[in-house]
């Protein structure tokens, strides 16, 4: 090999090493890993949903009675209405006023419910009794007078609907008698029939009221056979503290007039019907449903609501009442909302011609809970023993 190929051979192989070099620089920047990116974190899981509070309610009557339990069962109605999947509710109709009470009691509690409501007085001890082994539930009665921690009472000021009955009552009676079927003898019944006879007597001072007793809040015969009797014995226009509308339906048959009771009861015998003395119990129960939902709900005490909290109107007035009684109606309305008109405002004299409450004197809520006497104008005596 001569020297100049020589030179030109190593130099060829000298490119071709340089070459294969960066070759290989080459090949190694691809074998370069790229960075990791960091996986996003998993989306936090949404908070579980809060259980709907469960509420129950004991009936002593029929949902269909067309009265006191129908008003109820439309307020427990409301309830859902206004919160939705936040409650689910259930209901024990006719439970008796009796020891069985408490056996219904005890199985709302055993089935999860926390709110549970009794809708009558003679709920009062039964659910005493549970309250007292249930601490985590919040009981609620209607009616009745005894509270602890976890259960308080509500009740309605029925005696302003049936004052605003009897202000047409007596001006809608010819034979000046008025008629009462009365259920049980107990203050609040009693104070209804004398609010029904006050009002009548406003409108006519010389009205009478009659009174017979069926010891019992639901019992359509005992009911129409009280109502039949009181038509026999001159009474054309009559009332009720009873939970059926077959004092109204008898009135009708003997072409006499009649109110509906704690619900509108004006289909029943519409040619019969001079109003319905209503009670709304959805104002209370949805505040009592906000309260436990919010942690506010307290035991101990006792609420009792009226026409000025749109828990007592009287509705569906007649077209036979008079356009001057319809405004007197409304007039005393307007009253009672804003405080100014009071029902029980003295003088007032019992039925043994005895002063119960003085001159300008206004009963308080102590006295009105306490009443246990007829009024100047109802006939006989409130049945010993009650």
């Amino acid at each position: 090999m001569t020297p100049t190929r020589k030179r030109n051979f190593l130099k060829l192989a000298s490119w071709t090493a340089v070459a294969a070099a960066a070759a290989l620089v080459g090949c190694g920047k691809k074998e370069e890993a790229k960075p990791v990116e960091a996986a996003p974190a998993p989306a936090a899981a949404p908070a579980p949903k809060p259980e709907p509070l469960k509420i129950a309610f004991a009936y002593v009557g029929p949902v269909g009675d067309g009265g006191w339990t129908f008003a109820h069962d439309n307020a427990r109605k409301a309830i859902e209405q206004e919160f939705g999947d936040k409650v689910v509710t259930s209901f024990v109709e006719k439970v008796p006023e009796a020891a069985d009470a408490e056996r219904v009691f005890r199985d709302l509690v055993g089935q999860g419910n926390k709110l549970i409501f009794g809708t009558t007085f003679g709920y009062m001890e039964p659910m005493l009794k549970v309250a007292a082994d249930s601490k985590d539930v919040k009981f609620e009665q209607a009616t009745g007078y005894k509270q602890t921690d976890n259960m308080r009472t509500y009740d309605s000021r029925t005696y302003e609907g049936a004052y605003l009955a009897g202000v047409i009552a007596g001006k809608m009676s010819k034979t000046g008698t008025l008629g009462v079927v009365g259920s049980i003898p107990i203050p609040e019944v009693i104070r209804n029939i004398n609010s029904f006879t006050m009002g009548a007597q406003s409108s006519n001072p010389k009205i009478k009221t009659k009174v017979v007793w069926v010891n019992q809040w639901f019992d359509p015969p005992k009911e129409t056979e009280a109502a039949q009797s009181l038509i026999n014995q001159g009474a054309d226009v009559l009332f009720q503290n009873t939970d059926s509308s077959a004092v109204l339906q008898t009135a009708a048959k003997n072409n006499k007039f009649a109110f509906g009771w704690d619900s509108d009861m004006t289909a029943y015998a519409p040619e019969a019907h001079l109003a319905s003395a209503v009670i709304n119990w959805a104002p209370y129960y949805i505040k009592a449903t906000k309260d436990a939902l919010e942690g506010t709900w307290t035991g101990g005490s006792n609420t009792w609501w009226g026409v000025k909290e749109g828990a007592i109107d009287i509705v569906s007035i007649s077209d036979k009442v008079p356009a001057e009684t319809k405004a007197e109606i409304e007039k005393i309305k307007a009253g009672l909302k804003d405080g100014s008109f009071a029902i029980w405002k003295g003088p007032i004299m019992g039925s043994d011609g005895k002063e119960v409450l003085a001159k300008d004197a206004v009963a308080d809520d102590k006295f009105m809970s306490g009443i246990n006497f007829y009024v100047k104008g109802v006939d006989g005596k409130v049945p010993s023993g009650k």
